[in-house]
């Protein structure tokens, strides 16, 4: 099949993946693959399956980090998706939008990645600014719920496991990570998996937990192993002490790291992890109420001795020209 199939409002996940196949390879060797039929194939033979027009590569690579998040989601990826369409999610969720965004480079963003994608929140986000897309996920339901975010976009959805990625490399110019990085713990292997397929000035961006602040370290380590929606085994906030150093390691640069939320995001924004937070949304003006809450968060961390004590991050981190 043809690697340069153009994608149109009509494209099946079929087409889609026909587009963007020079872009995807093994996840151990590197190979190029080419689709035949309902699988993809190496030139020495080696078989990717398809489901639905999904690429399974988890089944050719995949760590035990990986098989255990696919597990988790497997459970809760109907209650997550659930909750992310609560009214007071989404008010929140706006403004962390306006203020990644702030972050990333104007124009075209060029061919992205997005990593841990579940429904492609990233793409929702940037998909008019894009060339050409790829989501990686482990989780099929959260692919199968991104296949139908996304199905008139030039964006392709694939299983894969983000510390072997499946994408070829110097192949991307932007790479997103939004509520990602904390579910994986090899982080220098994801670090450098990302290096790996971003082109030369290319750019990662991502938006994540963060436990700086000891409150959040302290509230954390006991809902973590608490909620049935949470995983502590395999998630694990951001720490900036931690994260940069490891970025560098990896060969990246970091560039930015501002934080956001606070009493505000905890009461509203966990509706998967506390039960009492499923009944604001029947809440007369919540809306505003959690538009209220977001200002308040942002004078509280205005507050000398609150700078970064956020309970999110927005970060950016810059591949060398050279």
């Amino acid at each position: 099949m043809s690697q340069t199939t153009e994608v149109t409002q009509a494209a099946t996940p079929m087409d889609r993946l026909d587009a963007m196949t020079d872009l995807l390879c093994m996840p151990n060797d590197h190979a190029g693959v080419r689709r035949q039929g309902e699988r993809l194939e190496t030139e020495d033979g080696r078989v990717i399956r398809l489901e639905n027009g999904v690429p399974l590569f988890a089944e050719a690579a995949c760590s035990a980090d990986a098989m255990a998040q696919q597990e988790h989601y497997s459970k809760v990826a109907t209650d997550y998706l659930a909750h992310l369409d609560y009214p007071q999610t989404e008010e929140y969720n706006r403004f962390f939008d306006r203020v990644t965004l702030q972050e990333v480079m104007p124009g075209d963003l060029g061919t992205v990645a997005e990593l841990c994608c579940g429904r492609g929140e990233a793409f929702l986000l940037i998909g008019k600014d894009i060339a050409r897309g790829v989501g990686v996920d482990i989780s099929l339901p959260m692919i199968r719920q991104a296949q139908q975010e996304h199905g008139a976009s030039p964006i392709a959805f694939i299983q894969g496991d983000a510390t072997m990625l499946p994408l070829k490399s110097n192949s991307f110019d932007s790479v997103f990570m939004l509520a990602g990085i904390h579910h994986v713990n090899n982080r220098l292997g994801l670090f450098n998996e990302i290096r790996r397929i971003l082109k030369p000035g290319g750019r990662f961006y991502y938006r994540e937990p963060v436990s700086d602040f000891w409150l959040w370290r302290l509230l954390r380590a006991v809902v973590y192993r608490l909620s049935p929606a949470l995983d502590h085994e395999t998630e694990r906030p951001l720490l900036r002490r931690e994260t940069e150093p490891v970025l560098r390691a990896a060969g990246m640069e970091p560039t930015v790291w501002k934080t956001y939320g606070f009493l505000g995001f905890c009461l509203l924004m966990n509706s998967d992890v506390l039960v009492f937070n499923r009944f604001l949304r029947h809440l007369p003006g919540i809306r505003a109420i959690t538009r209220g809450f977001v200002w308040l968060d942002r004078m509280m961390l205005s507050i000398p001795g609150l700078r970064g004590a956020g309970t999110q991050v927005v970060g950016v981190a810059r591949k060398p020209d050279v």
